[in-house]
């Protein structure tokens, strides 16, 4: 209603767009402007990128492979226990 109520009176598409972001903010805008204040809002996409992955390279530095082989000791007990 607001919208319409602003073209009726004769403003332009620009106006009604600038009385909007006037009125309500930034958020209210499918594609924000870019200015310093919601550099935040544009940053964070990319922020939060960079920050995956740089954990999931940590993360697969830090695994060691873990050796599947079983000790002299274990084969030996796997074995009873397998021909009980």
């Amino acid at each position: 209603i607001l919208v319409r109520q602003r073209l009726v009176a004769g403003d332009t598409d620009q106006q009604v767009m600038d009385y909007i972001v006037s009125r309500y903010g930034e958020f209210v805008l499918l594609k924000p402007r870019f200015n310093p204040r919601n550099a935040l809002l544009w940053g964070t996409p990319v922020l939060l990128l960079l920050a995956g992955g740089l954990f999931i390279v940590l993360s697969a530095r830090s695994r060691r492979p873990v050796s599947s082989a079983l000790s002299a000791e274990e084969q030996a007990a796997l074995d009873k226990m397998l021909r009980d």
